[in-house]
C-alpha cells in the first residue's frame, strides 16, 4: 500500500486526472470515516468541467459534488469521469452514485480501484457497463490503495488499521528511568522531541478514529490524549484497566471524549464517563481487542505507548504502520524503545531536527 506521489513522473492524462482525484479526496481526511476518502473529476474535451470530494460522513459523495459543480449540467453528456474508488451502487445514507453518472450521460468512467465493501465490490462498475458506459479500472491503483488503507484494512481484515507511534533518542530510549532521577530531572529529560513534532503528532491524531495507550501510561503520565495542539477532532480514547486503578481524577475519565476501557471484570463502582469492554482472557489478547473495536466501527487506532503495550502489539503481529521519531539527543540509559524485525521501511523525512521513519508490517502492507 505504499504511496510515493511526489515522485510520480511522466504521467499520462488519465494518471494526471487520477492524481487530482487523490488530492481532492485527501481534503476529507478526518471527516468521512468510516466511509472512504473519495475525489472525483469530470473532464470534457481535456478540460476539467467539474470536481468534488466526499466532505462529511453521511453527506453527498464525491461524484454528486462534482456533478453539482458543473456550471452547465448538460455539458456532462459524453464526458469522462475520474474517481479514485468505484462509484457506489446501493442506497445507503445517500442514493447510488453509479445511477447519477448514468443519468448525467457520461460516456467513460476511470476508476482507481474497486471498492472492497461487500455492498459495492464491483456492482457499481457492472451497473455503469450495463448502461453502455466504458469503464477502466486500476489507474494509479497503488496510490489509491494507500490513500484508503484504513478503509481497505477494515473491510478486508475486519479490524482497525493499527498505527504504532513513538519517539526515541538516538541511542534507542523512549523515556528516562524515573526511579533514577529527581522529579525535576525526569520532567526535563522526558520530552524527547519539540513543539514542531508535537503539532505533527496532534494533527495525525485527528486523522485516526481512536488513540490507545497502556494502563501504566495513564497512571504515570495522566495524558489527555486529544488534539489540543492542532485544530481537529479528538479521537476516541482507549486503554486497559483490569485492576480498576483509574479514578475520576484521571483526564481519561473527564467525559470530554468517548472513552473505552478494556477490563476482565466490571468495577464495583463503574466510572460514569467510561464505556467498559469486558474480555475474559488475562492478559487481554490484542486479537480480541481488535474484534471488539471493529464491532464498534472503529476503523483506525493510533497506539502511543508505553513500551510494554507497543511490544505486545508488535509481538502479536497485528499492526500495519509504525511512525518512529528519532531525536538527535541521547539518554545513555532509560526505558528501551520497542524493536521489531522484518518491518518494511516505507519512507523517511526530517521534521525540525527529528528524523521520522514510517515502517510497514510486511504481513499487511503491499
Amino acid at each position: 500500500m505504499q504511496a510515493n506521489l511526489q515522485n510520480l513522473m511522466n504521467l499520462n492524462r488519465d494518471e494526471q486526472y487520477m492524481l487530482r482525484c487523490i488530492e481532492l479526496a485527501q481534503l476529507g481526511q478526518g471527516f468521512v470515516a468510516p466511509n472512504p476518502m473519495v475525489g472525483c473529476v469530470i473532464v470534457q474535451n481535456d478540460t476539467i468541467i467539474g470536481q468534488g470530494w466526499h466532505k462529511q460522513f453521511g453527506g453527498a459523495h464525491a461524484e454528486i459534488h462534482a456533478l453539482q459543480s458543473i456550471q452547465y449540467p448538460n455539458t456532462a453528456v459524453g464526458s469522462t469521469v475520474y474517481v479514485n474508488l468505484e462509484p457506489c451502487n446501493h442506497f445507503g445514507k445517500t442514493p447510488p452514485c453509479s445511477h447519477a453518472l448514468v443519468k448525467a450521460g457520461v460516456s467513460r468512467v476511470v476508476v482507481g480501484m474497486q471498492d472492497p465493501f461487500d455492498q459495492v465490490a464491483g456492482k457499481g462498475i457492472a451497473h455503469l457497463q450495463s448502461h453502455g458506459i466504458k469503464v477502466e479500472v486500476g489507474v494509479l491503483s497503488n496510490e489509491c490503495l494507500w490513500l484508503n488503507r484504513r478503509f481497505v484494512t477494515y473491510q478486508t481484515h475486519k479490524r482497525p488499521y493499527i498505527v504504532l507511534k513513538w519517539a526515541q533518542t538516538l541511542d534507542g530510549f523512549i523515556a528516562p528511568d524515573a526511579s533514577k532521577l529527581s522529579a525535576t530531572d525526569f520532567e526535563h529529560k522526558r520530552h524527547i522531541t519539540g513543539l514542531v513534532v508535537q503539532l505533527t503528532v496532534h494533527k495525525w491524531r485527528g486523522i485516526e478514529d481512536a488513540i490507545l495507550v497502556g494502563n501504566r501510561t495513564i497512571l504515570t503520565d495522566n495524558p489527555k490524549l486529544n488534539t489540543r495542539a492542532y485544530p481537529g477532532k479528538n479521537p476516541i480514547r482507549i486503554t486497559f484497566d483490569s485492576h480498576h486503578r483509574i479514578t475520576p481524577q484521571h483526564h481519561i475519565a473527564d467525559g470530554s471524549v468517548r472513552t473505552l476501557v478494556f477490563t476482565n471484570t466490571l468495577p464495583q463502582e463503574p466510572l460514569a464517563n467510561i464505556e467498559y469492554c469486558c474480555l475474559p482472557t488475562n492478559p487481554i489478547e490484542w486479537k480480541e481487542v481488535c474484534k471488539v473495536l471493529a464491532e464498534k466501527e472503529i476503523q483506525s487506532v493510533i497506539v502511543e505507548g508505553g513500551t510494554t503495550t507497543l511490544n505486545q502489539i508488535i509481538a502479536s503481529g497485528i499492526w500495519d504502520e509504525a511512525q518512529v521519531f528519532t531525536s538527535p539527543t541521547e539518554l545513555t540509559e532509560g526505558i528501551e524503545a520497542p524493536v521489531f524485525k522484518g518491518a518494511k521501511r516505507l519512507f523517511q523525512k526530517k521534521i525540525d531536527s527529528v528524523d521520522l521513519t514510517i515502517y510497514g508490517n510486511p504481513l499487511f502492507t503491499a
